[in-house]
Parts: C-alpha cells; structure tokens; sequence
C-alpha cells in the first residue's frame, strides 16, 4: 500500500514566512509548440521538503554529500492531535528511551492535525516541539517529519507571538545540530498505520540546504 504524503506544488501556494513565492508557469503548448513545457521557480524549503544539516550548521551536511539512503525511513507515527494553536509538544508524547518499537525505527512522523489548516494563516499556528521534545528525538536517534511549517513555532499572521515561545530556533539546531532529518509539510496523515517505510527523495542539489520531496509512505496490509 502506498499513501502520497506531500502537498501539491502550484503557483501560489503557501510558503515560510519570508519565503519567495512559488510559480509554475507554462513556457510551450502542445497547441502552439507540438509539445508541452512549463518553468517551475520555488525555494529549497517550499511546500513538503527535508531539510539538510547545512539549513543551519554552517558546517553541516548538504543535501547532495548525504547518501540517498538517508532518505528512505523505518517510520513510527506518533499521534500528538488534538492540540491547540502554537501549543508545545511535550517530550512525554513521544516514545520513552529504551522503548523497544523506538529502538527500531529512524523517523518519528508527528501528525499535529494542522494540515487541513494549509492555504490558511491559522496554518502558521501549527503546534511545535518543546525543546525537551527536540531533545528526547536526539536521545532516540530518531529524525522529525510533521504535517506544519515546521517543528518551531512560525511567526504568526497578525501581530506578536506570546511570551511564553522559545527564541530562535531550537528543535532546528537540536536535531539538525545531530545529523537528524527533518521533513516539514506533510499531509494525508490521519490513515497511516502506526509503523511503515516513508521515501522522501530530495532532488540532487549542489551544495543543498534542503529540497522538495516527494513523501510517500509504504506498509503491507
């Protein structure tokens, strides 16, 4: 069984904010040209992508030195939903050290339930990682997929974020600090079963500090 996990790349679309605008626009018909062709303009870190250690360790791996092994993940779903706008993700949602299906697997893919929530500004609200959280994922070895923005609070639409927010960006540096992957804007999470193989190829970027994917889950019925 296959499950198609990634948002759909068009003009328009939501980015980071910040981010430049994403444009798919056709360059040759069929009509006019007898065949068809279109320009694709979008950042590294647009719609569902994975981010390299480069995205922030200046030092850090880049998309194109990591071996595409990387990218093919024994995955656990951990089901963190309901959860309210820009909540913290506590560490105790998230598997125990020494807990033995954790021992098995790389990536823990988070479903927040944010993202019927995309192409909206309440998108932005998503709920993140604790620091604790960012953390005990650096404890299991394990790297982050998440259907959000990302696994740190993103500004929000209209005015401040509350206090009580972490600086900066510390799930970021935890796991990306740690070799750890992160792969951010996923969807079609709420039919997955609780373990399964997610392939999240990055195109073969020259000194990348992420890429688009196509995230696809894999698991027997």
């Amino acid at each position: 069984m296959f499950q198609d996990l990634s948002q759909v790349v068009e003009s328009g679309m939501p980015t980071y904010p910040g981010d430049g605008d994403v444009s798919v626009s056709r360059t040759a018909t069929n009509e006019a040209d007898g065949y068809a062709s279109s320009e694709l303009r979008m950042g590294t870190h647009a719609g569902t992508h994975v981010d390299a250690p480069r995205h922030m360790v200046d030092d850090g791996g880049t998309i194109d030195d990591l071996p595409v092994g990387r990218f093919a993940f024994d995955a656990l779903l951990v089901d963190a939903h309901p959860l309210g706008p820009r909540e913290a993700i506590p560490a105790s949602a998230l598997p125990a050290p020494g807990d033995a299906v954790a021992a098995e697997v790389d990536l823990l893919v988070i479903r927040t339930g944010w993202a019927p929530h995309w192409g909206t500004d309440r998108y932005r609200d998503h709920p993140y990682l604790s620091v604790e959280a960012a953390e005990r994922c650096r404890e299991l070895e394990c790297g982050v997929a998440l259907d959000a923005f990302s696994p740190d609070p993103t500004p929000p639409a209209d005015g401040d974020a509350p206090d009580d927010e972490p600086d900066g960006t510390p799930a970021h540096d935890v796991l990306l600090g740690a070799g750890l992957p992160i792969v951010e804007n996923l969807t079609e999470l709420g039919s997955l079963p609780d373990r399964f193989r997610l392939y999240a190829f990055p195109l073969r970027i020259y000194d990348g500090d992420g890429s688009p994917v196509r995230a696809v889950a894999e698991w027997r019925e």
